[in-house]
């Protein structure tokens, strides 16, 4: 897969060797990840709003109530920044100054389009229930025409994008490295629970247990 263009506002300028442009790394990073932040501006006010999102190929789902702020801001043709962030652990180092986490995380710069076509729409919201719970929507009723109607569906195209990746040990000063101080990294994961039934009667379904992810 090629790599993203660095743009002025994708260029990774703090810690540049961090900063990553590979579709192929920038993808996985996506499609492992589950709520992303949506950054917009109305009237001169920032909003960043959590929601979640699904990806198919180059581009972006996010979905909302019709009525919502975000999703007529987006709508209407602003510029929007989406990030994705996924935490892999504390970074511990010998002083305050140079403890850090490890991590992975996308930002992508854009516009959104809302999806009119009931067909596509219907597709981008099969598309979220699958990158929430794979095998998920097949068990479902078909989403009413009201529902439908509710429902705002927008398309960001994933053109200007790029990660940012961080790993390993602590980068501790030469001159801490003797203090009598543990360092090291405290690995951190998303785990499932135990379900939690919603009635009686119905046995969980495998795909609960097959998930990758977790």
């Amino acid at each position: 897969m090629s790599g993203f263009p660095k743009t002025p506002r994708t260029t990774i300028r703090r810690i540049p060797h961090n900063g990553v442009y590979d579709r192929a790394a920038i993808d996985a990073i996506l499609d492992e990840g589950l709520v992303c932040h949506v950054g917009f501006v109305v009237d001169g006010a920032p909003y960043v709003i959590p929601t979640s999102y699904a990806r198919a190929g180059d581009t972006l789902y996010i979905h909302g109530s019709a009525a919502s702020r975000m999703a007529e801001a987006l709508a209407s043709g602003v510029d929007v920044c989406v990030t994705v962030t996924l935490l892999d652990g504390l970074v511990l180092a010998r002083s305050a100054f140079n403890h850090s986490m490890n991590y992975r995380s996308v930002v992508i710069f854009g516009k959104a389009i809302a999806l009119s076509e009931p067909a596509e729409k219907l597709e981008a919201l099969r598309l979220f229930s699958e990158h929430i719970m794979p095998g998920r929507w097949r068990e479902l009723r078909d989403p009413k025409a009201i529902e439908l109607q509710a429902t705002l569906v927008l398309a960001l195209p994933i053109a200007e994008a790029s990660a940012k990746v961080r790993s390993g040990p602590p980068e501790d000063d030469a001159d801490d490295l003797s203090a009598p101080v543990w360092a090291g990294v405290l690995p951190l994961a998303l785990r499932k629970g135990a379900l939690e039934a919603d009635g009686v009667g119905i046995e969980p379904p495998d795909y609960l247990a097959r998930d990758p992810r977790w």
